[in-house]
C-alpha cells in the first residue's frame, strides 16, 4: 500500500484545522488537512436550528474576512458561520480531504515522525496537529435511568420546540446552552425546569459596547484559568433575539422553575444541591464586577461613554430561587424530555501518543504537547480565555505555526563540512 508522506498533517477541519492551515499556507508549509464529515460539520449538524454566534460579527470572526450580508453587530445563524468557515478555506487554507477519518495515530518506529491509519491509507507526517476541537463526545451524567416515557438527550441533539414530544422538559446545566434552549421553550409556550450551576454572567452589552469590546479592553481575554476546576465554570451569555443579557430573574419571571444543580435520582425522583441561590448571586456578582471595571475603565480614560445606571438594577429574587424545590417527581411534574447541556468530553483513545496526563488529558503548553512534533488546538483554555472563540482559535494557530516553523528549521539545519573538518583538527 503506498504510504503518503508530509510535513504536517492536521486532523480536523473546523475552525481550528482551518486557522492551522492558513498559517501553515503562509509559511509555505507542506500539509494537508483531513476531516471525517464536512469543513465546519459541528456547525452544521450540532447545533439546534435557531443556535447564532455568541459574540457579534465584528468580532467573532478571523481576521482576514467579514461576513458578508451582515452587519458588524449582528449575531450570524449558525448556517452562515459554516458557510463562512468554507469560504475562508477556499480562500486561504491548503489542501483539506473531506470524507477521510483518522482511525489511529503512533510514533514511527527508529525515525522521527508518526504514521497515521486513515480511511483511505496510511500517511506519515514530521509533525501532527489535532484540531479536533472541543466538541466530542457528549457528556450525559448518568443520573436518570432510562424509561420508555422519557427522551433524554443531549443538547447538541437537540433542534427546536416542535421536535420534542409534547410535555414538560428539564434543562440541565445553564450555560449559553442550557439558558438559550431553556428561554427558546419557554417562549414557544412549555413548561421548563432549569437547572442551574456555578457560572459567569456578564452583561450582553453596557454602555454602549457589547461585553466582547469590554473583555478585549479590560485585557480579560488573555486570563488563564486561574485555579484547578475554574476552566470549567461556564459562561452565560446570548446572542438570539438580538442578543441578550442572561437573567435568571427574568428567566424565572417568563415562567421558567429554576432549580439547583441536579445531583441524583430514586425510584423516579430527582434530588437537587441546595446551592442555587448561591449560584445566582455568584453570577451576580460577577456581573456587577464587571460593570465596575467598565466604569473604571471609562473614568480613566476619559470616554464619552453614556452612563447607564439601570444595568444595576437587579429585580427580587424569585421565589424559586428563594424556597428552591429540593426534589422533583419526574413523571409528576409531567417531564417528558431532558435536555443535558453538560459539555463535552475528549476521545484521543485512537492516539498511542505519550501527550496525555494521568487523567487522560492533553499535557501541552499553549497546545505544544509533551510529545515532540504533536500539538493540539482549538481545546478550551489553550492559551487563555479566548481561546474558544473564533478568533482566539485563530491566534492559538499562528503560535503553533512559529513553533512548527522554528522546530523545521532545527531538524533542517547541517553543520558546514569544512568547519566541521578544521574544529577536528589538533591545535
Amino acid at each position: 500500500m503506498k504510504i503518503d508522506n508530509i510535513n504536517t498533517l492536521v486532523i480536523g477541519a473546523g475552525q481550528a484545522g482551518i486557522a492551522m492551515s492558513e498559517h501553515l499556507t503562509r509559511r509555505r508549509i507542506a500539509h494537508i488537512v483531513l476531516e471525517r464529515a464536512r469543513i465546519a460539520e459541528s456547525w452544521r449538524t450540532r447545533r439546534w436550528d435557531s443556535l447564532v454566534a455568541n459574540g457579534p460579527a465584528w468580532h467573532d470572526r478571523f481576521p482576514n474576512m467579514e461576513f458578508e450580508g451582515h452587519s458588524p453587530d449582528a449575531f450570524v445563524g449558525k448556517e452562515d458561520v459554516a458557510a463562512y468557515f468554507e469560504a475562508y478555506a477556499e480562500r486561504f487554507a491548503g489542501q483539506i480531504r473531506s470524507g477521510v477519518e483518522v482511525t489511529a495515530l503512533a510514533p514511527l518506529d527508529g525515525r522521527p515522525g508518526y504514521r497515521a491509519d486513515t480511511s483511505e491509507g496510511a500517511i506519515e507526517a514530521q509533525t501532527v496537529v489535532v484540531a479536533t476541537g472541543a466538541f466530542q463526545t457528549p457528556v450525559i451524567p448518568p443520573i436518570v435511568p432510562e424509561a420508555d416515557w422519557l427522551n433524554q438527550i443531549h443538547s447538541s441533539d437537540y433542534r427546536n420546540p416542535d421536535a420534542l414530544q409534547k410535555g414538560a422538559v428539564l434543562v440541565v446545566g445553564a450555560g449559553s446552552s442550557g439558558a438559550q434552549i431553556a428561554d427558546e421553550l419557554v417562549r414557544a409556550g412549555r413548561r421548563v425546569f432549569l437547572s442551574v450551576g456555578p457560572h459567569d454572567r456578564p452583561p450582553r452589552s453596557y454602555r454602549g459596547r457589547d461585553f466582547v469590546w469590554w473583555l478585549g479592553v479590560l485585557g480579560k481575554w488573555d486570563r488563564q484559568a486561574s485555579a484547578p476546576g475554574a476552566e470549567h465554570v461556564t459562561i452565560a451569555v446570548s446572542g438570539a433575539n438580538g442578543g441578550q443579557t442572561v437573567d435568571f430573574r427574568r428567566l424565572a419571571q417568563d415562567g421558567i422553575t429554576l432549580l439547583g444543580r441536579t445531583e441524583t435520582c430514586a425510584n423516579g425522583v430527582l434530588s437537587f444541591a441546595p446551592d442555587l441561590e448561591r449560584n445566582v448571586r455568584l453570577g451576580d456578582e460577577n456581573y456587577l464586577a464587571l460593570l465596575d471595571e467598565a466604569d473604571a475603565y471609562v473614568t480613566r480614560n476619559g470616554l464619552d461613554l453614556p452612563p447607564e445606571p439601570s444595568a444595576r438594577a437587579l429585580a427580587a429574587m424569585p421565589d424559586c430561587v428563594t424556597d428552591p424545590l429540593q426534589t422533583l417527581d419526574i413523571r409528576a411534574a409531567g417531564i417528558s424530555t431532558i435536555i443535558w447541556a453538560t459539555g463535552f468530553a475528549n476521545d484521543y483513545g485512537w492516539m498511542a501518543v505519550d501527550a496525555f496526563d494521568e487523567a487522560g488529558r492533553p499535557a501541552h503548553q499553549r497546545g505544544v504537547s509533551r510529545a515532540s512534533g504533536v500539538y493540539f488546538l482549538g481545546l478550551p483554555w489553550l492559551s487563555g480565555r479566548g481561546s474558544s472563540f473564533i478568533w482566539g482559535v485563530w491566534h492559538d494557530a499562528k503560535y503553533l505555526a512559529d513553533h512548527i516553523e522554528i522546530q523545521a528549521s532545527y531538524r533542517a539545519y547541517r553543520p558546514d563540512p569544512a568547519a566541521a573538518r578544521a574544529a577536528s583538527r589538533p591545535a
